[in-house]
């Protein structure tokens, strides 16, 4: 049976930085959190003019996974547990921020010289009480390592994480997490089969589609009833979208700044433990 909408979530504005703004549709004042999926940033597409300067310095994060999906240009991640790597046009990333890491992000320094376009989504997934200080680890894809799924005419989908039409998506986590990006053709359709009782999200990345009959735009997030597992997606224009299901995890959220813990104690603790130099350094 079709799963029912419960809430369309507008992507709206927000400062990130003194040069980056996203777009931010969860958490959203009528609708906080689909846990594991915590926070989804849409940045860009943005035109990246040679010679500009443009980065996030680095910052700690503990507790969580920021997953980015590169949809256009290319970015660098480093971090003081040792990793630095180039992501471009397709591909995946995950960090898992465990016990506690420092990194920096943004476009890289060829981008930035010759000029292009940015854009990517990141998504901050929520680790189990019982992981959350595990050690850090990064893990990334390549656009040709996703399997494709929903194979059709006018379709082009890439499944990155989790398990979907029999096929394994090379990014790994603790919590089951489905996630597949891809582009619908105008006049076609995609059906989704979701797993019932997760929770499922569907974000329009560009152009417009119809679900259970109505048109949802451009930055809106879909956000459905755990019940039930259809979901029909047509397309009146070339649209690209983001779908999106995990197991709950039923526990206490507590989130602050670049941290996602379980109570407001371990926040503070992490602010602290930050400003006391537990989580080390990056020199860059």
């Amino acid at each position: 049976m079709k799963k029912a909408i419960t809430h369309i979530l507008a992507g709206r504005e927000k400062k990130i930085t003194a040069e980056e703004t996203v777009r931010q549709p969860l958490p959203h004042k009528d609708f906080r959190f689909a846990n594991p999926f915590i926070v989804l940033h849409h940045m860009g597409p943005e035109i990246i003019t040679p010679g500009q300067t443009l980065r996030i310095h680095p910052h700690p994060h503990r507790g969580f996974s920021p997953y980015t999906i590169m949809l256009q240009g290319e970015g660098y991640h480093k971090d003081n547990a040792g990793n630095d790597e180039i992501i471009k046009a397709g591909d995946v990333q995950w960090m898992f921020a465990g016990k506690g890491i420092m990194h920096s992000e943004g476009p890289t320094a060829e981008l930035l010289q010759k000029g292009g376009v940015q854009e990517l989504i990141q998504l901050w997934i929520n680790a189990p009480k019982t992981k959350k200080w595990n050690e850090p680890f990064y893990q990334s894809a390549s656009a040709n390592q996703l399997p494709k799924v929903l194979i059709g005419e006018g379709l082009g989908f890439n499944l990155a994480s989790g398990n979907y039409e029999g096929k394994t998506g090379p990014i790994k986590n603790f919590t089951p997490v489905i996630s597949i990006v891809g582009k619908i053709a105008a006049g076609k359709e995609a059906n989704f089969k979701a797993i019932p009782g997760y929770w499922t999200l569907l974000y329009i990345i560009k152009g417009s589609v119809e679900v259970n009959s109505e048109t949802i735009s451009q930055y809106n997030l879909v956000v459905f009833e755990k019940d039930n597992d259809e979901i029909s997606v047509k397309s009146p224009e070339d649209s690209q979208v983001l779908f999106l299901s995990a197991e709950p995890i039923d526990e206490p959220i507590s989130a602050k700044d670049n941290f996602v813990m379980n109570t407001p104690a371990e926040i503070e603790q992490a602010l602290a433990d930050y400003r006391n130099g537990v989580f080390g350094t990056l020199n860059y």
